[in-house]
């Protein structure tokens, strides 16, 4: 395609294009985004693209470029439709340091004994063994229940925080 056939598209096709996205996508300014992205790409395709196609083109390229920007925008929310009372936590108590405290005193002595060494210390599964006399598969299972009866006394962390 030469370049005065691209211009005769653009005289020819614009305004057809742009409706056809319009009537899909019910904003003027993301439809003459798109009809402006479909030009783009016709232009970087220029030498390929016959003229006898180049209507075809167009109209394919504008629909799968508005076809991506719908997909984008599906997982974008627009800030001021968000509801901040559902992400909003002010009824909740969020000392978090608290929480844990609170919940690692609910723990059995060596459960928290393990934990501690674990968690707040880094000491390895065979350290803590040593230091407790217990062997690493006891250690294990020690520190595993205690994990899971601090995710059942805490919950999930959105409810904390």
């Amino acid at each position: 395609m030469t370049v005065k056939e691209y211009n005769n598209c653009v005289d020819n096709f614009s305004n057809a294009v742009y409706r056809f996205i319009l009537k899909s996508l019910r904003d003027a300014e993301k439809s003459q985004d798109i009809v402006q992205d479909s030009f783009e790409k016709m232009w970087m395709n220029v030498e390929k693209i016959d003229f006898e196609r180049a209507k075809s083109y167009l109209f394919t390229t504008a629909y799968h470029t508005m076809i991506d920007l719908i997909r984008r925008e599906k997982h974008k929310v627009d800030f001021e439709s968000v509801k901040l009372n559902e992400y909003s936590h002010s009824e909740h108590y969020s000392d978090i340091q608290e929480i844990l405290r609170n919940a690692v005193d609910k723990l059995s002595e060596i459960q928290k004994t393990v934990t501690l060494l674990r968690d707040y210390e880094g000491y390895s599964y065979q350290e803590i063994g040593e230091i407790t006399g217990l062997n690493e598969s006891q250690v294990k299972v020690y520190i595993y229940r205690a994990r899971v009866a601090l995710k059942n006394y805490i919950g999930s962390m959105e409810t904390v925080v």
